[in-house]
């Protein structure tokens, strides 16, 4: 097909060409001839190429069987859930290996009775769940939700139901250190309750069973936050036909021994000195120790206050001592005057009768006893006395 144009404008990269109806086409100026003017006319042929369109189309579509044989010959498969054990408050749950294809993770939930109950951490290594904290005799539904790339899918629903407090199948016991006759007791006593015993500590074991604090399943049960008890908890669940609580049966929980024992009452009566020695034995932290001896001194000025404080009052004693003699001594030294003035200050009268004056002065001295004597001008005048 041959089409004649009209060169318009020349540009360096694109000239405008016209064609016979009047419409412009931008056409690359590398492609024109050189020499080429406004107002030139150029032919151009147009033809189609069979042979480049057959040989870009087979590489497409070789390009499009590479990736789908790449990325979508498989997909994701659905998780099987499944239930591994029960109790009458936790259910394990398991499921097989997850298996992605060619897509990518995003997530796996595991929902309970319809709601989301959390993300499982790690999905492509873990393969096992436990619930806990579940009511006793009660029924719940679980299913997986797997999230990936290549879309979304749910596992089945497994209906899972809580034993009841006289069911024991659901015990599963890992033993210890113990010995053989006792792991031979302990092993029909759970035949006998329908539990069951296995080999090394794992996510369903229930209960940890030993008489000795040590070794690497111990460890493991601890760091699990399995219970550690002693063999007597199998024996008190066959007694009483149910499960019981294992306060009572901790490895480290006290035994029960016989009322009155003379063992408890050397206990209880030694408990109060051991513990005043032990805290005697035992260092004081820095800030105790600072505190004692701030009360110490406080103790040491209260006591040189009181010292002081009684030599205070030793001193007043003497002092009043001192002058209550020297009043009694005034007060002498008064009497004796006053005895003076009476002879001085005597009248007349009474001159005549030294007898009578005796016995007056020993019935004056007596009155004095009795009470003050009065003073000289008591009762008379200068005039009425003799001098």
């Amino acid at each position: 097909m041959l089409v004649s144009l009209t060169v318009g404008k020349v540009d360096a990269g694109v000239t405008v060409l016209l064609t016979p109806d009047k419409r412009l086409i931008e056409f690359p100026s590398i492609l024109l001839p050189p020499n080429i003017v406004s107002g030139s006319i150029v032919d151009i042929t147009v033809a189609r190429n069979h042979d480049s369109e057959a040989k870009a189309d087979a590489k497409f579509s070789a390009l499009q069987d590479e990736i789908f044989s790449s990325f979508g010959a498989s997909s994701p498969s659905t998780p099987v859930l499944r239930c591994r054990n029960a109790t009458q408050t936790s259910v394990v749950l398991e499921w097989d290996p997850i298996d992605l294809a060619t897509a990518d993770l995003i997530s796996l939930s595991l929902y309970r009775n319809g709601q989301k109950a959390g993300n499982i951490p790690r999905p492509m290594q873990m393969h096992s769940t436990k619930i806990s904290g579940l009511a006793v005799d009660t029924e719940y539904s679980f299913h997986l939700v797997l999230r990936t790339t290549a879309g979304t899918l749910s596992s089945k629903q497994v209906v899972v139901r809580t034993h009841k407090m006289t069911d024991l199948s659901g015990v599963t016991i890992t033993t210890g250190i113990l010995p053989p006759h006792m792991r031979e007791e302990l092993a029909k006593a759970v035949e006998r309750v329908g539990a069951k015993i296995v080999d090394g500590v794992r996510i369903d074991t229930t209960h940890f069973v030993t008489t000795e604090g040590r070794g690497v399943p111990w460890e493991k049960a601890v760091e699990m936050n399995i219970p550690v008890v002693r063999p007597e908890w199998v024996e008190a669940c066959e007694k009483n036909g149910r499960i019981l609580g294992v306060t009572k049966f901790y490895l480290d929980a006290l035994r029960p021994g016989p009322p009155g024992s003379i063992s408890e009452e050397t206990a209880s009566v030694n408990s109060p000195a051991s513990a005043q020695q032990t805290q005697k034995d035992l260092p004081q932290p820095p800030a105790q120790a600072e505190a004692n001896k701030e009360a110490e001194a406080k103790k040491d000025d209260s006591s040189k206050e009181e010292s002081s404080e009684e030599e205070e009052d030793e001193d007043e004693e003497e002092a009043s001592g001192e002058d209550k003699a020297k009043a009694t001594d005034e007060q002498k030294v008064r009497l004796e005057d006053k005895d003076g003035q009476k002879v001085a200050l005597r009248p007349a009268g009474d001159q005549s009768s030294p007898e009578k004056a005796s016995a007056g002065d020993a019935g004056g001295d007596e009155s004095d006893d009795k009470a003050p004597a009065p003073s000289p001008g008591d009762g008379a005048s200068f005039q009425d006395v003799a001098l």
